[in-house]
C-alpha cells in the first residue's frame, strides 16, 4: 500500500482530528508552563499571549474546523473531496506552522512567512474552490457565509500576529469561530434531537437568518462604535436565548452527548452578554472571562462531542457514547468550571486553576486521542472506502 493511499488520508477529518487531539493535549499544558515561567516564550517576534491565542485558534481550532469542513463540504456538494497527497500537504503544512511558531524566530522573514501562512492559505483556497466550483449542487444555501468566513480568517491571523491590532485579531477570530459554530449547531442539533428524542426543534428561517447576520456583523466589531457593538451582541444573545427555549433543552440536557452541545450554545449566548455589558459598564473579572467562556464553554464543549460523533459515524461505527466518551465530556465541563467560575470565587488560587484547567484538556483529549487516533488510522468497518 502506498503511504498516500493509507486510510489516514482518505478524508479530511482523519488526519486533522488526530492532530487536534494532540494539540488539545499539548498546547494548553505548554501555555501554563510558559505562564508559570517554567518554559521560555517561544522564539518569535510576538508575545507569549500572541503565541497562545494564535496556537489555540489557528493551531487547535483550525485542525478541528479544517477536518470538519474538508469532510462536510464534500458531502454538501456531493463530490469525492480532497484525499491522498492533498491531505498530506495540508497536514504537513499544519505541522510546519507549529514548528515555525515555536522555533522560527531566527528564520529569514520570507521563510517564516511561508511556514506561517501555507496551511491556512492552502486550506482556505481549497475549501473555497470546492464551494464555488460546485455551488449548483450545494445542498445548503447558507454556505454563502463560508465564502465570507474563510478568507476572513486570513485577515484575523494577520491582525493577530503581523500588526499592532492583536486585540482586534483575536476578537475577529472569536467572531469567525462563533459564526461557524452557530451554523454547525443549527444544522446538527435538528437531526440529533429528532434521532435522540423523536422531536422537532424550532427552525424559523427569518429567525435563523437574523442570528447568522448579526453573528456576521460581530466579526468586525472592532471597527464598529462600542454602543453599536453592545447593541448587536445583546440582540444576538437575546435571539439565541429565545430560540433556545423552543429547542427543548429539558430533553436535551438529559443526555450528555447532546446536552453538552446545548451547554456550548448557552456559552455563546453568555459570552455575548458579557461582551455587551462590558461595552457599557465596568466589570472586574479574574482572568479573561469573555474569551475563555467562548474557548472553554463553546469550543471546549462542542468540539470533543463532534470528534466522537464524526470519528465513529464516518468510520462505519455505531454512534453511541460509552463511559469513556462521557468521561471525556464531563472532564471538559469540569475544565469550564475550573477556568471560569473558580477564579472568581477563589482568585488567590488563579495559577492553580489555570494548571488544573490545562490538566483537564490533557485528560479529555488524551482519552480521545488514545481511543480515536488508532480508529482514524484504520479502514472503515462497513467496507466503504471513505
Amino acid at each position: 500500500m502506498k503511504f498516500s493511499t493509507h486510510p489516514l488520508w482518505l478524508v479530511g477529518f482523519r488526519p486533522f482530528f488526530s492532530l487536534a487531539c494532540l494539540a488539545g493535549m499539548i498546547l494548553p499544558v505548554i501555555w501554563v508552563l510558559i505562564f508559570s515561567s517554567m518554559l521560555p516564550t517561544p522564539d518569535g517576534n510576538f508575545t507569549a499571549i500572541q503565541w497562545h491565542a494564535h496556537e489555540m485558534f489557528f493551531g487547535f481550532g483550525w485542525a478541528v474546523l479544517g477536518g470538519f469542513l474538508l469532510t462536510s463540504t464534500k458531502n454538501w456538494v456531493n463530490i469525492r473531496g480532497y484525499h491522498g497527497p492533498a491531505l498530506m500537504l495540508l497536514a504537513g503544512s499544519w505541522i510546519i506552522e507549529r514548528i515555525g511558531m515555536s522555533f522560527g524566530g531566527s528564520w529569514p522573514t520570507p521563510l517564516f512567512a511561508i511556514s506561517n501562512n501555507l496551511f491556512l492559505g492552502s486550506i482556505v483556497a481549497m475549501l473555497l474552490w470546492t464551494l464555488i466550483r460546485h455551488r449548483e449542487q450545494d445542498s445548503y444555501r447558507d454556505n454563502a457565509y463560508f465564502l465570507v468566513l474563510l478568507p476572513a480568517f486570513l485577515v484575523a491571523k494577520y491582525l493577530m500576529l503581523y500588526s499592532n491590532q492583536f486585540t482586534a485579531g483575536y476578537g475577529m477570530a472569536i467572531g469567525l469561530f462563533r459564526l461557524a459554530l452557530l451554523v454547525m449547531l443549527e444544522r446538527t442539533l435538528t437531526p440529533f434531537m429528532k434521532a435522540g428524542f423523536q422531536v422537532a426543534i424550532l427552525r424559523q428561517p427569518k429567525l435563523d437568518m437574523a442570528i447568522k447576520l448579526l453573528g456576521l456583523l460581530l466579526v468586525i466589531d472592532f471597527a464598529l462604535p462600542r454602543p453599536l457593538t453592545a447593541a448587536i451582541a445583546f440582540s444576538l444573545a437575546a435571539l439565541l436565548l429565545f430560540r433556545f427555549i423552543f429547542w427543548k433543552p429539558q430533553l436535551a440536557l438529559r443526555r450528555i452527548d447532546i446536552g453538552i452541545m446545548y451547554i456550548g450554545y448557552l456559552a455563546i449566548a453568555g459570552q455575548l452578554l458579557i461582551e455587551a455589558l462590558g461595552h457599557v459598564m465596568q466589570f472586574v473579572w479574574v482572568g479573561s472571562v469573555s474569551v475563555h467562556l467562548f474557548t472553554f464553554g463553546a469550543m471546549g464543549t462542542v468540539i470533543p462531542a463532534m470528534i466522537i460523533r464524526i470519528s465513529k459515524g464516518h468510520t462505519g461505527r455505531k454512534v453511541v457514547f460509552d463511559r469513556l466518551d462521557k468521561l471525556a465530556l464531563y472532564i471538559m465541563l469540569g475544565a469550564l468550571v475550573v477556568r471560569i467560575i473558580a477564579p472568581q470565587v477563589f482568585p488567590a488560587g488563579y495559577l492553580f486553576w489555570l494548571q488544573l484547567s490545562a490538566a483537564c484538556w490533557l485528560g479529555c483529549f488524551g482519552i480521545l486521542g488514545w481511543r480515536y487516533i488508532p480508529i482514524l488510522f484504520q479502514a472503515r468497518l462497513d467496507g466503504k472506502e471513505h
